[in-house]
Order: C-alpha cells, then structure tokens, then sequence
C-alpha cells in the first residue's frame, strides 16, 4: 500500500471520527478515498486492524458508552444521539461489545472515571471485541 493511499484511509476514517451520527456507507467512504468499496474495505482493515463498519461501530458504542455514564439521556436517545436507527441493532451490538446491556451500563455507578480526563476515559473505556485483547498498559514508575 503506498502513502497516497494511507493518506486517503486516515481522512476516511477521521471523517468516520467526526461524523459516527451521520449515515455512512462503505461505497460513499471508498468514493473519497477513490477506491472501489471491496479494496477500500481490503485496505482500511489492512491499515487498522478492523473494517470500516467495525471501526464506525465502536466509535458509536465508545461515545455512547460516554452519554450513558452522564445519565440524563435515556438508552433510545442515546441510540439516536450516536446514528443508531434500531433501538434493538444497537442494543445487540452494544451489549456484543461491552459485555452488558446499554441499560444495565446506564445503571452501573461510574464513579472510579470521575476526574479523569475524557480522552484517558476513552481509552480506558473503549469497546473491545471478542477475541481481542486490550493493548499493554505502559506503567510510568
């Protein structure tokens, strides 16, 4: 893979960052990154790990991951906040991830993140699937 198209994958998925609420397709992203949707596909999931719907779909359970721990938003706002358009897809896919259902996430007490910084929170809460492993913990001594 040359850097061009590295360079065309990154905007792809930044635009996948920033627009997780947005309908988004496989065919649209690849027509950016001027590639055809099967290589697209072939490339982001050579480049990072995953394919495009599982990297848009643990951006979406990551941030309502965030938007249960407020607690003011009820589990189908949630849903609706992060592009989910079935209460029950997103229900499935987020107790797939997170190992419990967006409810009883909602319900748990969150105390132990109060205070740290969002973007630790984010690494320290991001969903995992299964047979993944979270990366090593680097400990500063």
């Amino acid at each position: 893979m040359d850097r061009a198209d590295l360079v065309r994958l990154r905007r792809a998925r930044d635009r996948m960052d920033r627009e997780y609420a947005r309908p988004l397709d496989v065919t649209a992203l690849a027509r950016d990154a001027l590639m055809s949707p099967g290589h697209f596909s072939r490339s982001f999931r050579t480049a990072f790990g995953e394919t495009p719907y599982a990297y848009l779909m643990t951006r979406r359970i990551e941030r309502a991951k965030a938007l249960l721990r407020r607690g003011d938003l009820t589990v189908t706002e949630v849903c609706m906040a992060v592009g989910g358009s079935s209460l029950g897809s997103f229900s499935s896919r987020f107790t797939q991830l997170v190992g419990e259902s967006p409810s009883a996430y909602r319900a748990r007490n969150h105390a132990a993140l109060a205070g740290i910084p969002p973007c630790v929170a984010k690494i320290v809460t991001r969903p995992v699937r299964n047979k993944e492993t979270r990366p090593a913990r680097h400990v500063i001594a």
